[in-house]
């Protein structure tokens, strides 16, 4: 992700576009400036703008589990790190200055536009203000006048009522410097009255929404794109009724459109989803935690088994944590230093731009069959649009990675690798069954000189033993589409080989592979 930003902002500059800005050391007079007098406006070349910024944010649940509410901790969490990132000034200023960015009126490119309102308050305010100390003066100072104690009551009055609101301003102002939203948030969880306090939720969602203005505004500030990446680890560890405190606030940081969230969420869900079903949140999901998770998360990622590099490379990490070992490794560093010089120029291999435009290829080849209405494999594709977006989320990332796997030469076809993703979405217990059950068979690779199995003929010589355990399966059966366009997807129109089935299922992210290993348990246990 710092790759395709510095990518983005290097490719925004050559087309000409003006230089970002940052609300440190000068950047910050003029940011202050521009939140009390100016009101920002997104226009069409702001939309149009590709350059953006990462937020990065972590959040260890684990380090919240002894609050009563965690999701408040993640709250709390996001407004300490954004105000961190931008200084507590400028936040401060929003809060009583600040306000919301407005879509510009046709296709006009100014972005700033003068709040007349504020100016002429301020402008009436220093205008009475002077007018009263210029009378308070002349009542002390004039001879003559110094006797008429109306004129002096008359002068203090309108000098301090002028600077009264000047001044509370500015203790707002200052308020919001030394009081952050942090505290605001643990003032309000820490009473005793919130358990049955009314409005809690919405003063939270205040807070929020504040944070989003705000955000908006800097990026107009900042001519880029922001966004806000929460990194959730750790959820796991938690009790249930924590962790469905945690989806709860991810809904509510979601709900807006337009908010500048984006939520990684690392978790097992073999644990995650019996702690969903233990909660009240289920209501209405007939209980299913997978189904929850299926539209909760809109683009799933589910690492495949370690490789053997992967294993390796856990292993060099894990040995660098040991302080005994570190004379291995900075031996071993000059050993290949070494042997680096001696060696002779290494053989060239692809630039990243070849391997870039090659997979770009194939992924537009691959959403050419999806959209191609003559192609049988649009037929299958499911009818909720949050499937069909997790299908086009995922497509890309299983191209990339089984052409960084197999190469060009001896990977499957951008068709047959689509296909493959469509069929893991649509039938994930099924597929799950059939890939457990070849496993079982080692029918990964097919025999000399035996016929390589198709993935259909898999399942249906196990169909019966599936049909057994439909009652301890029965949760993930409902996550399958019709079982009769399975048969006619596997049978007929994309009749997946063993071997090729084993192929596409080291590059599959898109299926949650808990589910194969609670099948592989359960096989085990009726074989006893």
């Amino acid at each position: 992700m710092r790759e395709e930003m510095a990518q983005r902002e290097a490719a925004e500059l050559l087309r000409g576009h003006r230089k970002p800005r940052s609300p440190h050391g000068w950047g910050l007079l003029e940011a202050l400036w521009l939140l009390a007098f100016y009101q920002p406006v997104v226009t069409e070349g702001h939309l149009r703008r590709k350059n953006l910024e990462f937020i990065f944010i972590r959040f260890s649940a684990w380090e919240f589990a002894g609050c009563d509410k965690l999701w408040a901790g993640l709250v709390t969490t996001l407004c300490h790190h954004v105000r961190q990132h931008f200084g507590a000034l400028p936040l401060s200023v929003f809060h009583v200055l600040g306000s919301r960015p407005r879509f510009a009126s046709g296709f006009s490119q100014r972005e700033w536009i003068l709040k007349k309102g504020t100016c002429l308050r301020l402008w009436g305010l220093l205008l009475v203000l002077a007018a009263g100390l210029a009378i308070l003066l002349v009542a002390l100072l004039v001879p003559g006048i110094k006797d008429h104690h109306a004129l002096k009551v008359v002068g203090s009055a309108v000098a301090s009522l002028s600077g009264s609101s000047l001044v509370l301003g500015a203790l707002s102002i200052l308020k919001n410097f030394l009081v952050s939203e942090k505290k605001k948030i643990e003032r309000l969880t820490n009473s005793d009255r919130f358990a049955g306090q009314l409005g809690f939720m919405s003063k939270i969602r205040e807070e929020v929404e504040v944070l989003v203005d705000f955000l908006a505004f800097m990026e107009v500030f900042e001519r880029r794109r922001l966004r806000v990446v929460l990194e959730i680890t750790s959820l796991d560890l938690c009790y249930p009724e924590k962790v469905a405190g945690v989806f709860n606030a991810m809904a509510t940081l979601l709900s807006d459109a337009n908010a500048p969230f984006i939520f990684l969420l690392a978790v097992d869900p073999s644990v995650i989803v019996p702690c969903l079903e233990q909660t009240g949140c289920m209501k209405g999901l007939a209980d299913n935690g997978y189904l929850y998770l299926n539209r909760a998360v809109t683009l799933p990622f589910s690492i495949p088994e370690m490789g053997a590099r992967s294993r390796l490379r856990s292993v060099e990490a894990a040995i660098q944590t040991r302080e005994d070992l570190l004379y291995r490794i900075i031996a071993g560093n000059v050993a290949k230093t070494r042997a680096g010089c001696c060696c002779g120029a290494a053989p060239a291999v692809p630039s990243w731009r070849e391997a870039e435009s090659e997979a770009v290829a194939w992924i537009h080849e691959a959403f050419r069959c999806l959209h191609d209405g003559s192609d049988v494999l649009s037929r299958y594709l499911p009818e909720n649009g949050a499937n069909v977006r997790r299908i086009v989320n995922t497509i890309p990332i299983t191209l990339r990675l089984l052409l960084h796997r197999a190469g060009v030469a001896g990977a499957p076809s951008p068709r047959a690798a689509a296909a493959w993703v469509v069929l893991a979405d649509r039938w994930p217990c099924r597929l799950s069954w059939a890939l457990q059950c070849l496993e079982d068979a080692g029918q990964g690779a097919a025999t000399a000189g035996a016929p390589e199995k198709s993935l259909w003929s898999v399942f249906q010589e196990h169909a019966g033993e599936l049909s057994a355990l439909r009652g301890q399966l029965g949760k993930l059966l409902s996550l399958d589409g019709d079982p009769e366009l399975f048969q006619a997807f596997l049978a007929r129109d994309f009749p997946f080989g063993a071997a090729e089935a084993r192929q596409l299922l080291g590059v599959t992210v898109n299926l949650d592979h808990s589910i194969r290993q609670h099948m592989a348990l359960l096989r085990a246990l009726a074989r006893l």
